[in-house]
């Protein structure tokens, strides 16, 4: 990677540890998560300019809590602690942590005991703490404070907060991020040209000068930025695109994104393998499940594919190109150990040992919206940027229960209408991610004369910036009923449509 100014994030188990990340990098602070766990010797070489250390559900006083030297890391760099990042900063460097006769959860206003950036004295901040800190360490000066607690203090060498400047919640949370890294002189240099040099340096350090590439075209975004990205770094004959209609696509979206591939001058093969991904679901209703077998057929197809159309390559093809995006590494495999994990993702956790390829994942440190700056700046058009997120299993898992090849058909009309109507009225740009839920739920109906027995559809959308947090989206009435009743008539199968109002959490933007 190239030069750059860093910051490390040391996950402790907060649920919002990757809100600092983000919230940093749209800041222009590169910033990556690390488990708390991960060794001294390997936090020097990584040589952050800052290190925070993150909130999590523990007692820091408490024998089996976890624990980081802190007098180690503050000569690596300054350090901001969060939450339990900040009582342990009190813990370990003389001050007094217990726990509190009022916890505070929720919002609560804030009083600033000392000039911070352009934040006014008083605002209302977020908190999630049972503990709380009765004395500072002896260094250091209140920095802020609730009618009730210490809300933060401040050193030469390190600040802390109780609360959670990185939640939307939070009044002013960027400008005290900010304030922080502006006190301790790191450069804010992440921008979109950083972007595309550093995803072009991990390309050229990843992949020899004769190696070719295969390339998993999904159709969606970050699939489409990786290929276009590897194409002009390398040159169109060593990018072999594959990209396969596994049957889970959304309605002619395999032939109209194909021809959009061609157009833009990728090296794109299209292989149909719709019959091959279904007789793999056969039978599976458990989501995780479905999501496995839908991963390994994609590793099976692209053997085939190897064998089939690119032998006189499969010497020279040494790496498999993946779109994998860092919330999918983070909801794959807890920073912290012991937490379950949200979902599997199909493109993180390696590549079985027969495909005898290595991964090349250039975009695996970036955020959504951060591989969409990307694909701009490689100029790839809006329209193609501004699609909406599709989950790599596809359609695969927005049908509640077995998948089969009517049931396909029924989801695919559906999503048309909805989707289209979104464009008709100028509603899809404004939408982070909209679709269709295939629910297993059949209720009864009437239309015409007829008794129906037939499926409940649910909607979808949600707004959001990075696919961590969402809210759903407010239709106006007249829109969900104009579209339920186009659905109904249109699509037969379906008698019934309602509207997830769901925000993430609780949920997840998928059912599945």
């Amino acid at each position: 990677m190239l030069q750059h100014s860093k910051i490390l994030i040391l996950d402790f188990g907060s649920q919002v540890t990757m809100l600092i990340a983000r919230r940093l990098r749209e800041l222009g602070y590169y910033s990556e998560i690390k488990s708390y766990k991960t060794e001294i010797s390997e936090i020097k070489k990584y040589n952050p300019d800052g290190i925070i250390l993150s909130g999590g559900p523990f007692s820091v006083y408490e024998d089996k809590s976890p624990q980081k030297n802190i007098k180690e890391l503050l000569e690596i760099a300054p350090i901001l602690g969060i939450c339990y990042g900040m009582q342990l900063l009190a813990h370990q460097l003389g001050g007094e942590v217990q726990s509190a006769k009022h916890r505070e959860y929720g919002l609560k206003q804030i009083h600033w005991k000392k000039k911070i950036g352009q934040v006014p004295h008083s605002h209302h901040v977020w908190m999630s703490h049972g503990d709380v800190v009765m004395k500072i360490p002896q260094n250091a000066e209140l920095l802020c404070e609730t009618s009730d607690h210490i809300a933060g203090f401040i050193s030469d060498k390190y600040w802390a907060l109780q609360y959670h400047p990185e939640v939307s919640h939070s009044e002013y949370g960027q400008d005290v991020l900010k304030a922080f890294c502006e006190h301790f002189n790191i450069k804010s240099d992440w921008n979109g040209k950083s972007l595309l040099e550093n995803c072009k340096d991990v390309v050229l350090k990843t992949v020899g000068s004769e190696d070719h590439v295969l390339c998993a075209l999904s159709g969606g975004v970050d699939s489409s930025v990786v290929a276009t990205l590897l194409t002009q770094v390398l040159g169109r004959e060593r990018v072999h695109c594959v990209f396969i209609n596994n049957g889970l696509l959304r309605l002619n979206e395999f032939e109209n994104v194909l021809k959009q591939y061609q157009d833009k001058g990728l090296n794109v093969i299209g292989v149909d393998k719709s019959d091959y991904f279904l007789t793999a679901l056969k039978g599976l209703s458990d989501p995780e499940q479905k999501r496995k077998a839908i991963g390994k057929s994609f590793i099976e197809v692209f053997d085939q594919v190897i064998i089939e159309n690119l032998a006189s390559y499969k010497n020279k093809i040494k790496f498999l190109a993946q779109g994998t995006l860092y919330p999918d590494v983070i909801e794959s495999v807890s920073s912290v150990g012991g937490s379950v994990t949200i979902k599997s993702h199909h493109n993180v956790g390696g590549l079985p040992e027969k495909m005898n390829l290595k991964l090349v994942e250039p975009v695996r440190y970036l955020f959504k919206d951060e591989v969409r700056g990307l694909g701009l700046e490689l100029g790839l058009s809006q329209e193609m940027i501004g699609r909406h997120p599709f989950p790599g299993p596809g359609l695969g898992i927005r049908i509640i229960g077995d998948v089969t090849k009517d049931k396909l058909e029924i989801l695919k009309k559906a999503d048309d209408v909805f989707i289209s109507a979104l464009r008709r009225e100028n509603l899809y740009n404004k939408i982070w991610q909209a679709f269709c839920v295939l629910t297993s739920v059949q209720s009864v109906g009437v239309m015409g004369d007829g008794r129906t027995y037939d499926y409940v559809l649910a909607l979808r959308a949600v707004t959001s910036v990075d696919g961590m947090t969402a809210d759903w989206y407010d239709f106006d009435g007249q829109f969900l009923r104009m579209v339920s009743n186009e659905i109904t008539n249109k699509v037969k199968g379906i008698n019934r449509v309602v509207y997830d109002v769901t925000s993430k959490p609780p949920a997840t933007i998928e059912w599945e």
